[in-house]
């Protein structure tokens, strides 16, 4: 198959091109990175039509997961450039597939599980979950990466690509043992001894194994029932402190300090991050794989994070 990777060179864009690439798959990333891969990396500014459009023209699959990270502070320079990030990037990519003469048949588009409501009482389903933005009771920053979402996933319905299936990836913290992501992150917290009970703990925690994930991947290229939103998630989230306890109990280290609402807050913002990465409940089950007989193999946390830990440590020590 050829494959195209628009935002292919983050942590997750990397972990999928490996895996086709491995496969034997033409992989192509669009990157505005000009770094040497075993796949050709195409430039791009993620929003003009130019050469890069003719790697389009003819592909099978376009996974696109170009936007800016959101791992900073909501800014008004910040929040226009992850909003234009992702909305432009993702209406250039409808225009090249539009005016292909042979369109690929399918495009997986980007989107996040951070689209659900904060709430602690149900899971989040792709039929019946909660759509966030209205709840009362939270910071009214978090309304922005609602509204992100929303505008992300509206570009993608608009896109007039009628011979191509689309399908948006309601992606959930992909647990990844490299350098950087989120896990390496929250590893960090439990090595140095700060990964207790953040805020009161209750919140959910959604998340995927990088395998499970690649996984989901292919099979929904595979699948041409699936159109429309699907969450990418393991079936089982669990509340903050059981996900940190767990993870603590993987890597061998029996407390973490924890940390009140207002540290959160006063850290997130030395970091400078925000604090709805770690105190927002996201609580979602990925109800259309499992209706259409995906089997995870990491479906709950404390195996997935000793499989996690044991890799990051294999990692660690062939790089040093």
């Amino acid at each position: 198959m050829k494959i195209v990777i628009p935002g292919g060179s983050g942590q997750v864009g990397r972990v999928l091109a490996r895996y086709f690439h491995a496969k034997g798959d033409e992989v192509t990333v669009l990157s505005r990175t000009n770094r040497r891969e075993p796949w050709l990396v195409v430039p791009w500014d993620g929003h003009t039509l130019d050469r890069w459009t003719t790697v389009i023209d003819g592909a099978d699959v376009v996974i696109n997961l170009a936007g800016r990270s959101v791992n900073c502070r909501y800014t008004a320079a910040n929040r226009s450039s992850i909003l234009l990030s992702r909305v432009e990037s993702t209406k250039a990519i409808g225009r090249a597939i539009a005016q292909a003469s042979q369109p690929p048949r399918i495009w997986l588009q980007a989107s996040t599980a951070t689209i659900y409501a904060h709430r602690y009482d149900a899971p989040n389903d792709e039929r019946t979950g909660v759509l966030g933005g209205t709840e009362e009771g939270v910071p009214h920053a978090w309304r922005f990466s609602i509204d992100v979402a929303t505008a992300w996933e509206r570009t993608l319905n608009e896109a007039e690509t009628p011979n191509t299936r689309k399908v948006l990836l309601r992606l959930a913290m992909a647990m990844i043992p490299d350098r950087g992501g989120t896990f390496d992150t929250l590893l960090r917290l439990v090595r140095f001894g700060l990964g207790g009970k953040v805020g009161d703990g209750r919140q959910y925690v959604s998340w995927i194994h990088d395998l499970d994930f690649i996984h989901a991947i292919q099979w929904l290229i595979d699948h041409e029932e699936f159109t429309g939103p699907v969450n990418l998630s393991a079936p089982h989230p669990l509340p903050f402190s059981e996900f940190q306890k767990e993870l603590r109990g993987a890597w061998g280290i029996a407390f973490g300090l924890p940390a009140t609402a207002w540290m959160v807050e006063i850290g997130t913002m030395l970091l400078r991050t925000e604090s709805e990465l770690v105190l927002k409940s996201r609580r979602v089950v990925p109800a259309r794989l499992l209706q259409s007989g995906f089997q995870f193999e990491f479906p709950t946390w404390p195996e997935a994070a000793r499989d996690l830990c044991r890799r990051w440590r294999e990692g660690h020590q062939k790089a040093a």
